[in-house]
């Protein structure tokens, strides 16, 4: 059974805390970096900021739609936070690390995941390629909502 794994990094410009409050706020920031090509109808179920989040959303990939039920956890609160989909045994890891004087941000976003059988060769074989593209729109929309006048501000 191979191990599934795929990830994409970018630098930010804007700090940290800035954009690690993006991504752990389910309500308004994280909605805001979902490509609505491949993700809808984010819903939150409990809690709403970081751990304790419990959230529901649809994936599109590969001509099918998904869905998920996720759990919120932060091994490092403020650097990493972690989305596991317990139904599915994937885990999804956003890591937000100070680049230069502490102004930008190197940002990671990781999936790991085992399948059994042809299924599992067969996401070996396109999964990650797929995931780097979706990944890669991700982080270009925490870039421009990181960077606009109003980043870091609470939400009216």
């Amino acid at each position: 059974m191979p191990e599934i794994r795929a990830a994409a990094s970018a630098v930010i410009g804007a700090p940290p805390r800035i954009v690690y409050g993006i991504i752990s706020d389910y309500r308004h920031g994280h909605p805001s970096i979902l490509p609505p090509k491949y993700f809808a109808n984010l819903t939150v179920e409990e809690g709403g900021t970081g751990a304790g989040t419990r959230i529901t959303f649809e994936m599109r990939s590969l001509g099918t739609i998904q869905r998920f039920r996720g759990e919120i956890t932060e091994p490092q609160p403020g650097r990493q936070l972690v989305e596991t989909y317990p139904d599915v045994g994937i885990q999804t890891v956003f890591t937000v690390d100070p680049r230069g004087d502490g102004q930008s941000s190197f940002v990671t976003i990781a999936t790991s995941y085992r399948k059994l059988g042809l299924r599992g060769w067969l996401d070996w074989l396109v999964a990650p390629a797929f995931l780097r593209t979706v990944y890669a729109a991700e982080l270009r929309l925490l870039a421009a909502q990181a960077t606009t006048p109003l980043a870091g501000q609470a939400p009216a």
